[in-house]
């Protein structure tokens, strides 16, 4: 598959391909955690810490390890994932477009995600590796930590340089103001962005540096607007497909 990758779809998880955030599985087995954890959750996606900051609080909060048993009992009641997305998955692979999952989730919770089979298999992920187990036959060829909002850019940037993609055949996918560093760079290579349920905290980013936003996928939110989630469940992630084709159809 990498000989034949054309192209790089680079994306976030928590609330722009899936419902859940990146430390729902902490609050499910920790259940006492689960308000300083959102809280923690929407000050670096709003850019009031840094993710290393946020990490560091989550990591003293943890009264233990998340071992794979207790990953594997929180997916197999709680995984979510909005309409479509294994479809467009399926798709990116038989066009050649390499997808690749680029987030603040960890790296432990989508290499128990692929090992109980509930996604297609992607060749890349970078991640966070708060939370990491062992090494797995399904996990993705390409692992890259990412320990800082920024490192998604650099990731993406590194990724389309091992596989000798230039910059103009990549498109980076957010929701929110944490997916402003990769908007950013997206914008300084020559990268189409795209939103995905769309927070103010990311036109806000966007806004204040003149990044532009190529589409918006799904819903969008004012400042305070609480999330509408029956709305984004009903989405349709196949529609971003003609989207995708579009933009690379132009470059």
């Amino acid at each position: 598959m990498a000989q034949e990758c054309t192209a790089i779809f680079s994306s976030d998880w928590s609330e722009c391909l899936s419902p859940s955030g990146p430390f729902d599985f902490i609050a499910w087995n920790f259940p006492g955690l689960g308000a300083p954890l959102e809280e923690i959750f929407r000050a670096y996606t709003g850019n009031r810490i840094t993710l290393g900051e946020a990490c560091g609080r989550v990591r003293q909060a943890l009264p233990g390890p998340v071992t794979a048993e207790m990953m594997d009992a929180y997916l197999e009641r709680e995984f979510a994932v909005y309409r479509g997305v294994p479809e467009l998955i399926e798709w990116c692979r038989e066009r050649g477009i390499l997808f690749m999952l680029n987030t603040t989730g960890m790296i432990g919770y989508f290499q128990r995600v692929f090992a109980k089979r509930l996604l297609p298999r992607v060749p890349a992920i970078s991640a966070n590796p708060l939370v990491r187990y062992a090494g797995g036959p399904v996990d993705p060829g390409t692992i890259l930590e990412l320990t800082e909002t920024a490192d998604k850019g650099r990731n993406t940037a590194a990724l389309a340089a091992a596989r000798g993609i230039p910059a103009g055949r990549v498109v980076v996918m957010g929701d929110s103001g944490g997916d402003g560093p990769h908007f950013e760079w997206a914008r300084d290579a020559g990268a189409a962005a795209v939103g995905s349920m769309t927070k103010a905290s990311l036109d806000g980013w966007c806004r204040e540096r003149g990044i532009p936003i190529r589409a918006r996928f799904g819903l969008a939110y004012g400042p305070g607007e609480a999330r509408r989630l029956a709305d984004e469940m009903a989405v349709d992630f196949r529609g971003l497909i003609p989207i995708i084709e579009g933009i690379l159809s132009a470059v």
